[in-house]
């Protein structure tokens, strides 16, 4: 799987699907969830008062550079982030995080 797979295009960013896991003992990407189509980011943070989707759009955000929010999905596992600026870029920069 790859990055193209759970991400597309828009005019003003890069949008990714992905699956959280909050809770995690790490912080980070951690692979592709094949049969969800996501990506996964495990959190450290509890999934209480959107402290979890803070640390996915820092996450996200730290790795790309660029200003990250969680588009939608902000009660749910499943989530999808905005990544607002170059798209290539962003993708090029998630990339290399995997």
């Amino acid at each position: 799987m790859q990055l193209s797979d759970v991400s597309r295009k828009t005019a003003v960013g890069l949008e990714v699907s992905l699956y959280v896991s909050p809770r995690s003992s790490v912080s980070g990407i951690d692979g592709f969830d094949l049969w969800r189509k996501r990506l996964i980011v495990r959190v450290r943070s509890p999934p209480l008062d959107g402290r979890a989707n803070r640390e996915v759009e820092e996450i996200i955000g730290g790795i790309t550079g660029m200003k990250t929010v969680v588009k939608s999905g902000a009660a749910d596992r499943r989530k999808t982030v905005l990544v607002e600026g170059d798209a290539d870029a962003a993708a090029e920069r998630l990339g290399d995080a995997l």
